[in-house]
């Protein structure tokens, strides 16, 4: 029995139908069941990506607390007050990814009691009302190693179980995938409709990526070409042009960046020129205190000297003791002009760099300024190397000067040692003398600073302060090493090539 063309027609529609209703089931059967395991996977991965973030905010504030207990600047606890909130609700978002599993929610619990006891530890540090001594300041910080380390456990144990139920969830999303492409390749129709139809609209998401590449692309040279202007502003500011200016009338970040910069040279503009007339008028008292001051002070001097010799014989031995003690004063004071003038030509005069045999220098200085009755032994060899000269004459003048001064007996032994660096020389002037306490080695390179009473020793003060200028000027360092009784130490360092 043949069948009618309409019936075929319909049984062949009712087949297709049955067929393409039965690969439907199945198809959403398997489409479902691969949903569900994806976004297990995907939980799965939340979880882990979730948990690095958590770490990584605490190991931030903890870096942030160092970071201000290494450097005491408060900028490093800018955004610190925000950070226990968001690895709190770190951990909130956390146990709700894992609520339907116990074991890992145990372990987060654990891990979040650690972390809030790390935030405490952290905010007793940076409390400034919270007088800390050294020793409980380190057995925090050690305690806060050993929580960080526990947290890390708990998070690595955490992770570890995690990897394995994504190997377990991938394993059954993976036997779903297999048998997706299946069914939908029996429903061959709908899947070519749904291909064109996803033809048509990946067309259209590619010309609008494309659109929107080209205006990535001009924006980035926009972009590129803002940014070497203001490079161009910061050489011209390093070669000494501070008028320079950047005209840039955007609205953006870029826009008032080169705002800000042009605020920058203009008060870079106004300083320097300050400075320079400062500087005029530090070239004027200069000039007032080597001529108007010392004219004077010389009158003072010959007036005494002509009492002294017209009136010997009247001069009583009270009177004889005054001049002498004026002597003194006007000597003190001459000497306090002269350190202030060369305190203030330090650095403000041109250097003469040139061979400098230090051996030979020592030498010379210890004729000038040391008597006989000491003695300037060198210690090992010292060298010879490009350098000013007249300031390392100085230094060497101040602080052999100063181990004569200070010494509390006749004589005395002054060691000169120096030791080579990879940039640097560091010489070492040794005394035999009294010694300095320790409470007195930062005052002593302060200006008009000295250890003795002023009418035992006629000292200005100054010769420490101008040493301490010159070592500076040349990018070096100084420091002191005595102890009461046992002699003082002066170290300074020499740079090998001569400072620009």
């Amino acid at each position: 029995m043949r069948l009618k063309l309409n019936t075929k027609i319909l049984m062949g529609f009712a087949i297709a139908a049955g067929v393409l209703l039965l690969t439907a089931l199945v198809s959403f059967r398997t489409i479902r069941q691969l949903t569900i395991h994806t976004r297990s996977v995907e939980n799965t991965y939340q979880v882990l990506q979730e948990a690095e973030e958590l770490t990584s905010q605490v190991r931030e504030a903890e870096r942030r607390v160092r970071g201000y207990l290494l450097t005491n600047d408060v900028d490093y606890l800018q955004d610190y007050p925000s950070s226990e909130q968001q690895v709190e609700k770190s951990f909130v978002h956390l146990r709700q990814l894992m609520v339907d599993n116990p074991v890992q929610t145990q372990r987060l619990d654990s891990m979040r009691l650690l972390v809030r006891q790390q935030f405490r530890n952290m905010q007793t540090l940076i409390t400034p009302q919270t007088a800390l001594t050294p020793p409980v300041t380190r057995t925090i910080l050690d305690t806060g190693r050993q929580t960080m380390r526990a947290i890390r456990g708990l998070f690595n144990r955490l992770k570890a179980s995690e990897l394995q139920l994504l190997t377990l969830r991938n394993r059954q999303q993976n036997i779903y995938e297999t048998i997706a492409p299946i069914t939908i390749i029996v429903s061959a129709v709908l899947a070519i409709l749904i291909a064109l139809w996803l033809f048509f609209k990946i067309s259209r998401e590619l010309t609008a990526n494309e659109q929107l590449q080209q205006q990535l692309t001009h924006g980035n040279q926009e972009t590129s070409r803002r940014i070497e202007i203001v490079e161009h502003l910061a050489e011209q500011v390093l070669g000494g042009d501070y008028k320079v200016k950047i005209k840039d009338k955007e609205k953006d970040s870029l826009g008032n960046l080169a705002n800000l910069l042009n605020r920058m040279t203009q008060k870079l503009d106004e300083s320097f020129g300050a400075l320079e007339n400062r500087n005029k008028e530090l070239d004027q008292f200069a000039y007032v205190a080597s001529h108007d001051l010392k004219a004077p002070l010389r009158g003072v001097t010959t007036i005494v000297k002509w009492i002294e010799e017209e009136l010997s014989g009247e001069l009583s031995p009270q009177m004889r003791q005054y001049l002498d003690m004026m002597k003194g004063r006007l000597a003190r004071l001459e000497d306090l002009i002269n350190g202030l003038l060369a305190y203030a030509r330090i650095g403000r005069t041109e250097q003469k760099i040139e061979p400098v045999d230090v051996a030979e220098l020592v030498r010379e200085v210890t004729d000038l300024v040391v008597p006989p009755e000491f003695t300037v032994a060198v210690s090992g060899t010292l060298p010879t190397f490009l350098a000013d000269r007249l300031s390392l004459q100085q230094v060497f003048t101040n602080l052999f000067s100063n181990a004569v001064k200070y010494h509390h007996q006749g004589a005395g032994t002054i060691t000169v040692r120096c030791q080579e660096t990879k940039k640097e020389y560091e010489f070492s002037v040794a005394d035999d003398g009294p010694g300095i306490a320790a409470e007195y080695h930062e005052k002593i390179f302060l200006m008009f600073q000295t250890l003795r009473d002023r009418n035992t020793a006629e000292s200005t003060g100054i010769g420490l302060s101008i040493v301490k200028k010159i070592i500076d000027e040349q990018k070096g360092t100084m420091r002191v090493s005595s102890e009461v009784g046992h002699g003082t130490a002066f170290i300074f360092t020499w740079p090998k090539l001569p400072s620009q």
